[in-house]
């Protein structure tokens, strides 16, 4: 069946059918049906409930190649769900008025992927604390590292404050070689990842180097007071309840947690 939708320009069609049209053969997964570009035009061999959905869908995507905007399997996939869930307006919000969070190393906008990870970044942007919750792998980390790094590059923070619970793998902290940053940079290793990945290898040492990026363990928190800063607190699932309130109480004068 050809669906009503129309696909004129050859490198949007090359864009949405993907590397080795990969992404048409994900599209034909998630729906058990067999898809196929021809000319300017899309066909289905599918069932009527899954058409409508479909036709969404290619619409969808083709608003989303003329934004010059590279389309991959994880997009087909999170599109598919979204809209088999009725979040056809949501996911037009995403990618037609996309949020950019930072820059990588190199220029790269840094943008949500989905409806979630722009909630979180909204919030990022308009709170003073902001608590991320959710499965391993979603950005939580890399979304706010790359949000302080912004806000660090405009002067709206005089610093950035990365810590981090130092639970320990049946060996004490102790035991392990060099000094206290050596010692703990193993537990840090996602927030240096993520540094290295907005600011590059050489730049993010140097500012840390100068202490204008402080790496500590959470511990060493006590008693401070974090004024003009961004403090990230990274695996807080692992404080107890008086470290938690610990940290939330060193909350200064124009600084975001």
């Amino acid at each position: 069946m050809k669906l009503n939708v129309l696909i004129p320009d050859l490198k949007d069609q090359q864009n949405i059918s993907g590397i080795k049209d990969n992404n048409l053969k994900a599209i034909e997964e998630i729906f058990s049906c067999e898809v196929s570009l021809r000319g300017d035009s899309v066909y289905v061999n599918a069932n009527d409930l899954d058409i409508v959905i479909l036709e969404e869908l290619f619409t969808l995507l083709n608003e989303i190649s003329k934004l010059n905007y590279v389309i991959n399997e994880r997009d087909i996939i999170y599109i598919c769900n979204a809209l088999k869930n009725g979040k056809k307006d949501d996911l037009l919000d995403l990618y037609i008025k996309p949020l950019t969070v930072g820059k990588k190393f190199g220029g790269k906008d840094i943008m949500p992927k989905t409806l979630n990870q722009k909630r979180y970044v909204k919030n990022l942007m308009n709170k003073d604390i902001i608590f991320g919750v959710g499965p391993a792998g979603t950005g939580k980390t890399y979304l706010a590292v790359m949000y302080a790094v912004s806000l660090l590059k405009e002067g709206a923070v005089k610093k950035i404050i990365l810590t981090r619970p130092a639970v320990e793998a049946g060996e004490s902290l102790g035991y392990l070689p060099g000094d206290l940053k050596e010692k703990i940079a193993p537990y840090l290793r996602p927030l240096y990842d993520a540094l290295y990945d907005a600011l590059g290898y050489e730049q993010a040492n140097l500012l840390i180097e100068k202490e204008v990026i402080e790496i500590a363990p959470l511990a060493y928190m006590r008693g401070r007071t974090l004024e003009g800063a961004c403090v990230l607190l990274d695996e807080a699932q692992n404080t107890t309840t008086s470290q938690m309130k610990m940290f939330l109480t060193r909350l200064g004068f124009k600084s975001k947690m």
